[in-house]
């Protein structure tokens, strides 16, 4: 089956080279059983690349199906993916097979992978190197012919550096790794679907197809496009449906994208920006500069506690020893003679109302502040949330998108601050 044909079958638009790369290589290596790892931004399209893989395999008569790997607590991603028995864990009133059971002869799309656990990394590497797995709660080792198709929107490599994702698992994965290029890699596609997304539009909701000028046109080629393919079809629909004008002009447009990429946004992103903010999260991002400061706020909180734990590090080396961590206090230590063994100058912001013997606690002078601005953070983190979950109707995989942040911690965060979404 040729490149065209595939397009046209699966509705894909545009002939850009990357493109036409990337569809290549999935139909090379559709016919054969190896792994394969989709990279590639958020939005762009990496699941229609594994069900064409699966649809020109061998395996296109047995099951196919697609996990989010990321929308799965960790607690329950192990029962999900290889079953579990009867009363294995709370709440196991029936024994339930695992994806891995029913889609036996099939393929399994895991999205997000770089989101799944250590533990079950381990697991999956075994099912991929044996075909063998246990379900949770027994100890019959079973047998599964599925094949794997992973994919990601992170640097896989990096995870592994960091610890966090097995390096044996990665290369696993990874024997033919096909990159999905970002919507704004392939600008000659963007006005093939932007029409084709406002034809489509227009028929579902019976109005006049839009039409952009050369300048509306133009201003949509250099969009920075951060959301992707998503991005462009909802940026269509709303015009589609919002605009009373029919013919797009840049000035239309313009009041359709988000702004973004500020001067004066840039000049908070500079130098001296809180590390992980510009590595984890483009500015593209935010939208307002107060978006970027409740970021950097979001940000700063954990280097709040980790430099919270260096000046205890710090005191206890000096001679001070945590009286009670969660409370900032210090006491100083003595040795058999009842004198300070310690180092007398104390860490700074730290005060001793005694010179005596006795063991006293020593309170930090801006103990109060503390607390405060630590409560000011997690009032901003849950304002934050709350912002992203309204701004995309609850749907949970784009808030946290947007919030730079993974599925299973935005999860968590709305069960710690109760948010009712």
């Amino acid at each position: 089956m040729d490149i065209q044909s595939i397009k046209n079958r699966f509705g894909i638009i545009g002939n850009s080279p990357a493109l036409n790369h990337a569809l290549n290589t999935a139909v090379q290596v559709a016919n054969t059983d190896l792994s394969v790892l989709i990279v590639g931004e958020s939005g762009v399209g990496k699941e229609v690349f594994s069900m064409i893989i699966h649809a020109l395999s061998p395996r296109k008569h047995n099951p196919f199906i697609a996990v989010n790997c990321g929308a799965i607590p960790e607690g329950t991603i192990d029962s999900e993916l290889f079953g579990h028995e009867k009363g294995s864990f709370t709440g196991a009133v029936d024994s339930r097979k695992g994806y891995f059971e029913t889609v036996n002869g099939g393929t399994i799309f895991l999205d997000e992978i770089g989101e799944m656990p250590l533990g079950t990394q381990a697991r999956l590497l075994r099912v991929l190197e044996t075909g063998e797995y246990i379900r949770v709660g027994s100890s019959k080792v079973q047998k599964t012919d599925v094949r794997v198709i992973a994919a990601t929107n992170r640097d896989l490599l990096e995870y592994t550096q960091q610890g966090d994702f097995r390096q044996d698992l990665y290369y696993r994965l990874s024997t033919v790794p096909i990159r999905v290029p970002a919507l704004r890699d392939r600008k000659e596609d963007i006005p093939l679907l932007f029409r084709k997304f406002a034809a489509d539009f227009s028929e579902r909701y019976k109005t006049t197809s839009v039409q952009l000028d050369s300048a509306a046109q133009q201003l949509l080629v250099n969009y920075y496009w951060q959301g992707n393919v998503r991005e462009l079809k909802n940026i269509a629909e709303q015009i589609s449906v919002l605009s009373t004008d029919k013919l797009i002009t840049a000035d239309v447009l313009q009041r359709f994208l988000p702004q973004r990429n500020t001067s004066r946004g840039l000049a908070l992103i500079g130098q001296n920006t809180p590390k992980g903010l510009s590595a984890s999260v483009p500015l593209s991002d935010f939208n307002t500069e107060r978006d970027i400061l409740y970021k950097l706020f979001f940000d700063l909180k954990k280097d709040m506690n980790d430099l919270k734990q260096m000046i205890f590090d710090v005191a206890h080396h000096q001679g001070y020893t945590p009286a009670d961590p969660s409370a900032n206090t210090l006491m100083p230590v003595y040795n058999n003679d009842g004198e300070q063994s310690g180092n007398a100058n104390m860490p700074a912001g730290w005060q001793s109302s005694s010179t005596t013997n006795t063991p006293i606690l020593l309170e930090p002078k801006d103990h109060h502040e503390l607390v405060e601005e630590t409560l000011l953070l997690a009032d901003r983190e849950k304002e934050f949330i709350t912002k992203a979950l309204k701004k995309h109707k609850s749907r949970r995989r784009d808030a946290a998108t947007e919030l730079g942040i993974s599925e299973r911690t935005l999860y968590r965060k709305i069960k710690e601050y109760d948010i009712q979404e």
